[in-house]
């Protein structure tokens, strides 16, 4: 049996941000029922422990996400949860509570994401309010994530926005050095026991409109990682956010028969040889980074 680091569930593709780092869907806009949600936890039952509520949308945007983390918990899996931080006050008590995740990922790189109707200060306020009561408690790691430097341009206004966030997080926790110094882009810097920073330059997400066509590189999808869409399409990886390579859907032909397909071995082999055998994998930059 295939087994896999981490699967992403998208339990929802609706967002309440409009990042430029990440694509709007173009799929139909939808939750994950409870009951969808139940049936895909016993279809990769032995395949996996870990959980990832994210591909595209926000997480925190279930109307259902109490009972989502109870039925995780149940099953006995570990939730790891991908946010925008933007709901995080609203959140606080439940992801704070018996049902806190494993771990939690804040792209605080979001505030360039169309927060017209978000005080900024405030944002970053519940984030680390958030972060302060967790660490307390003891129980979720937490990222904090910058996936937007740009190496050729250190007076961007992104970085500008970084540097402001940097401060923010020293005076919070009463640093005695500057975080910038220390972080290197693609890796993780520890600021306290389960509290990390993780940078990483802005990467093109991959499109088959891209004019990036490369076929040597490899890539960990169907290695060490699978993804399921809102709507049930099993994809290799978490970066195919329209499902281009649909492998099947899990509610028609199962977890099992997707994951043994001609074509998912095919993908498989491919990357074994350090070769992209589908047209999307091709037009992805990322799997450079992994060669």
């Amino acid at each position: 049996m295939n087994s896999f680091k981490k699967v992403y569930i998208e339990i929802s593709n609706i967002c309440n941000l409009k990042c430029s780092f990440c694509p709007t869907t173009k799929r139909k806009a939808e939750y994950m029922s409870v009951k969808r949600f139940t049936n895909i936890l016993k279809e990769i039952k032995g395949y996996t422990q870990h959980i990832y509520l994210h591909v595209k949308g926000e997480p925190l945007f279930h109307p259902n996400l109490n009972e989502i983390l109870e039925v995780a918990r149940a099953e006995g899996f570990f939730v790891n949860i991908t946010t925008n931080g933007t709901l995080i006050k609203k959140r606080m008590d439940l992801l704070l509570g018996e049902l806190a995740p494993r771990q939690i990922n804040f792209s605080l790189h979001s505030f360039d994401g169309d927060l017209e109707s978000i005080d900024y200060n405030d944002y970053l306020q519940n984030i680390l309010s958030f972060v302060e009561r967790s660490l307390e408690k003891d129980k979720t790691y937490l990222s904090l994530r910058l996936w937007n430097f740009n190496k050729d341009d250190s007076e961007s206004l992104q970085q500008k926005g970084n540097n402001y966030i940097l401060k923010k997080i020293e005076d919070k926790f009463e640093l005695d050095y500057k975080i910038a110094n220390l972080i290197t882009p693609g890796k993780g810097l520890k600021i306290k026991n389960k509290l990390y920073i993780n940078s990483d330059l802005e990467f093109q997400w991959p499109d088959m409109n891209n004019t990036y066509n490369e076929e040597k590189g490899f890539c960990y999808g169907l290695r060490n990682q699978i993804g399921i869409l809102v709507d049930g399409t099993v994809i290799p990886c978490c970066l195919d956010g329209e499902g281009v390579i649909n492998l099947g859907n899990i509610f028609e032909k199962g977890f099992k028969n997707i994951v043994e397909s001609e074509r998912a071995k095919n993908i498989y082999s491919g990357f074994s040889n350090h070769r992209a055998v589908e047209e999307l994998c091709k037009k992805c930059s990322f799997k450079e980074k992994l060669s």
